[in-house]
């Protein structure tokens, strides 16, 4: 035996004195460690991957394929505003008539009615009785959660009325269209005293019910809060419609051309430039057969020298080819299905071979829950019209004015506003062989150089609230700030 202290000697003899017991208790400590650091593993994996997909869903995934660069997380949406705390005067219930963009603005409309009158807004009814017969309810199309939520300190939502206010327990509310174009002054003096009588009135129309002008500046201001950020589409709408978007930009830049040439807007407008003597028959017939499109019988020429006929597709592709526009352009096409077919479209895909259509760019599959809902496959359009590099309407309808709108909030985009009774006129000179086709094209070009979507003032026509701007199209208040550094508004 070695040398030894005493001390190490005695612990030698007394370890030697006990050999089995020794091994056996070593054995022991060591499953003991293994056993509790096995739990601690799995326990601190099972906490990683609880934090890992509350942070990022493929976080944990990303990691077992390998170490990759994490993406930054994305910023936390600001907090909501504190309720508006008022007391509600009573309770608003509408319902929108017309097609998407029409029942969109009066969404705004009545948003800011319910505001300036202290009132509870229920969640608006959509149009389901017009030409299109859309069975799209509200959340069918928008985000009504964001839409309370957002507006929340502006005006109190709710989806439904309280029971006692319901029909089914016998409560009647007062039925009324308000007065189109009125102002606040007609709001507050004649529409509120009526709520002390009535706890809740149906506005059982809603198209232009507010004064383009003349109201103060946080009612517009609210308008357009509610059109640029409460109205956002459902996410299965968003998420197609950016699908849309990134294909046509993968392709490059791209022309929306909003091609108006739809059953619904001949029959309405009397407009039958280009069609045969049965079309415009049929036009006529479906004209008579809705009630509420009051005018009836409609020189067609007159209209469209008037500039009041969305042009033909043919005429559309003269003025796109006199404005300049390149054979190799990518067009997408927003619109319903044109009236005549694609055989209507032959002398624009001759011309602009870059023609496409959603339903040429998405998969049937991808479509096929928007079909039979006008309503929600016009959102496509807009969401692509309001994207793209230039936007031309052939008709200055409700969409056409509400994407022009847009795209002026959003960094005044190119917007070709045509003026269609100086065209209609250039392309009857051009074809009976009066002018040239460069004369044609200069003079195209030339009417509409200040027609581009520059930053202008609104038309002010007083009594005559038709016949002016819209508000929607151009609504100055809202980005008055941001042009007076860089941009002058020009007046008109």
């Amino acid at each position: 035996m070695d040398v030894r202290s005493e001390n190490s000697s005695v612990q030698v003899v007394r370890w030697a004195k006990l050999p089995g017991q020794v091994i056996q208790r070593t054995r022991l400590q060591v499953w003991f460690i293994r056993i509790c650091s096995s739990i601690l593993i799995w326990t601190c994996l099972v906490q990683l991957v609880a934090v890992g997909e509350l942070w990022h869903p493929k976080l944990f995934t990303r990691f077992l394929n390998g170490f990759e660069t994490f993406p930054t997380p994305p910023p936390a949406p600001p907090p909501l505003p504190p309720p508006r705390n008022y007391i509600s005067n009573g309770f608003l219930k509408v319902s929108c008539n017309g097609g998407l963009n029409q029942m969109r603005a009066a969404i705004c409309d009545m948003v800011t009615v319910a505001r300036l009158l202290n009132l509870t807004l229920v969640v608006p009814e959509l149009d389901k009785t017009s030409f299109w017969a859309d069975p799209s309810d509200f959340e069918d199309i928008f985000d009504v959660g964001h839409f309370i939520e957002s507006l929340r300190d502006e005006v109190r939502i709710v989806k439904r009325l309280p029971k006692r206010f319901s029909r089914k327990y016998g409560f009647q509310p007062l039925e009324m269209p308000p007065v189109s174009w009125s102002s606040e002054k007609y709001y507050l003096e004649q529409i509120l005293p009526l709520f002390s009588k009535h706890k809740v009135i149906h506005f059982n129309r809603t198209d232009t019910r507010l004064a383009n002008n003349g109201l103060p500046q946080d009612l517009q201001k609210l308008r357009c809060r509610v059109n640029f950020h409460a109205l956002k589409f459902t996410p299965s709408i968003e998420a197609l419609g950016n699908k849309l978007v990134q294909i046509l930009q993968e392709q490059g830049p791209f022309m929306a051309l909003h091609l108006r040439y739809e059953m619904d807007m001949l029959a309405f407008s009397g407009c039958t430039h280009g069609c045969t003597i049965e079309e415009a028959e049929e036009l006529k017939r479906l004209r008579y057969a809705f009630p509420w499109w009051r005018e009836k019988e409609i020189v067609s020429e007159e209209r469209r020298s008037q500039g009041l006929c969305p042009l033909t597709p043919e005429e559309a592709t003269l003025i796109l080819q006199a404005l300049g526009f390149e054979q190799n352009t990518q067009i997408y096409i927003a619109s319903g299905e044109i009236y005549g077919s694609e055989k209507r479209l032959e002398m624009l895909r001759a011309t602009f071979p870059r023609i496409v259509k959603k339903e040429t760019l998405l998969d049937r599959e991808e479509l096929r829950q928007f079909q039979n809902h006008s309503s929600q496959m016009a959102a496509l359009d807009f969401m692509v019209s309001v994207a793209s590099n230039i936007y031309v309407p052939s008709y200055d309808g409700n969409m056409a004015k509400l994407v022009e709108g847009h795209r002026r909030y959003f960094g005044f985009k190119k917007t070709v506003r045509l003026n269609r009774r100086r065209l209609v006129e250039l392309i009857d000179l051009h074809q009976n062989g009066t002018i040239s086709w460069n004369e044609f094209s200069n003079a195209v070009k030339s009417s509409h150089e200040e027609r581009m979507g520059q930053p202008n003032h609104r038309v002010m026509i007083a009594e005559k609230p038709k016949e002016e701007d819209y508000f929607y199209a151009n609504p100055e208040e809202c980005f008055c700030e941001m042009t007076n550094s860089s941009l002058e508004l020009k007046k008109p």
